[in-house]
């Protein structure tokens, strides 16, 4: 058995789970998983396929992992590269055009709407440097100003053929609105990009500009209609047999139709954002299943999603419209309770108590109203240390853990 297929039957019977560290580094040495298809499993994956024409590529992976990638293909195939594809235009996926293209040129296809990303890129370098940094805890990292665009760009559908090899390019948005999956009905083999990923929908990222709930769920159910046998996604093992593809889809699509439109619902009954996430019900069962577990993204963060696809920033509290600062408002709390020390104190009470939400804005206040004293420094660093311990997410965890290093 090969090393991918026995990753993807040990997560599916549970012998193998995922987890925080683990989901994004999926690490095997390149394997050919269908005849003239080619699975590297890194940071983010990488398809290659022989065509008489030469290799076309389904991604190029990232500057950190470009070397890598041309290597085990290179081992694999010494064709020329023809054409690379971007799923999307994030940076661990279409960053690593530069080996091949070292060789000869190589024709690049992505959506529409990869260049504006990239141009959005440029734009805000600074941020995407700081949020990544905290996202990942990478320290040193920056974020790069020089993307290679795509040579050739399509909006709804395209159909490829490259050396008799037929590929179909459809977008779809969902994690971003530039995505594309690619279909090769020769093998009954899907790239699904960031649309699958081995844990629960990256959706709802707090940190990143807006995702498409319904319309990443109503992907998956197109994704169903085509028959795959062989599910190859943009991070994490392929998925193997109809069956177990149809099932990952299937489900991955009920946890996002299930949030979408529960949060619609409480939408329209004109309730406040808090009762919205207060009354939505994430189904348990569904974040058991061994592709969906919340390891990276939090479903609960998807319910904020919605509500700014929708309902815009503002959460419905009329004193959050054009509320206080930060500091201000700390400050009036500290001096109710007696001062920053007395807010410390009431956080690792409320800590103790295992109400660690309640305690990390307890300490937040306490910081912020007094940011030179070493307790309700070390009040935050408790409480959201505790915070981070006990999420599964690395979103959450990795905020929490700035939050309680002072990061």
């Amino acid at each position: 058995m090969s090393k991918l297929r026995q990753i993807t039957d040990e997560l599916w019977d549970g012998t193998r789970r995922t987890d925080h560290a683990s989901i994004l580094t999926t690490m095997v040495p390149l394997e050919e998983v269908a005849p003239g298809v080619a699975f590297h499993s890194g940071f983010a994956n990488v398809v290659a396929i022989r065509t008489d024409d030469g290799l076309v590529l389904v991604d190029t992976g990232s500057p950190m992992t470009a070397a890598v990638v041309h290597q085990q293909v290179r081992a694999w195939s010494s064709a020329p590269a023809h054409t690379a594809i971007y799923t999307h235009g994030h940076v661990d996926h279409a960053m690593g055009t530069g080996p091949f293209e070292a060789e000869r040129p190589l024709r690049v296809i992505g959506h529409e709407a990869v260049k504006e990303r990239f141009e959005r890129y440029r734009l805000t370098a600074g941020w995407n440097t700081a949020i990544n940094t905290r996202q990942f805890r990478v320290p040193g990292l920056k974020w790069p100003t020089t993307y290679r665009d795509p040579d050739v760009t399509y909006r709804d559908r395209l159909d490829l053929d490259v050396g008799g090899t037929r590929l179909e390019l459809h977008h779809h948005r969902g994690e971003t609105d530039d995505h594309t999956i690619v279909w090769l009905p020769h093998v009954k083999a899907l790239c699904t990009g960031d649309l699958f990923i081995w844990a629960a929908p990256n959706c709802g990222n707090p940190q990143k500009v807006q995702r498409y709930v319904i319309e990443w769920a109503r992907a998956l159910d197109a994704m169903r209609t085509l028959g795959a046998e062989l599910l190859l996604p943009g991070h994490g093992p392929p998925i193997f047999g109809a069956a177990r593809v149809d099932q990952a889809l299937a489900d991955t699509a009920a946890l996002l139709h299930t949030i979408h439109d529960q949060v619609v619902a409480r939408m329209n009954e004109g309730l406040r954002l808090d009762d919205v996430i207060a009354g939505v019900e994430i189904p348990t069962a569904l974040l058991e299943r061994p592709y969906l577990r919340p390891v990276y993204d939090d479903p609960a963060f998807i319910i904020r999603n919605v509500w700014r696809r929708y309902g815009g920033w503002w959460d419905g509290n009329p004193a959050r419209l054009l509320p206080p600062r930060d500091a201000a408002l700390a400050a009036e709390v500290a001096a109710m309770a007696g001062g920053a020390a007395g807010l410390a104190a009431r956080a690792r009470d409320a800590a103790a108590r295992g109400e660690l939400a309640l305690a990390c804005q307890l300490a937040e206040w306490a910081r912020q109203a007094a940011p030179d004293d070493a307790d309700a420094a070390a009040a935050c660093k408790e409480v959201y240390g505790r915070r981070a311990d006990g999420e599964t997410s690395l979103m959450a965890r990795s905020i929490f853990t700035a939050a309680a290093t002072g990061a």
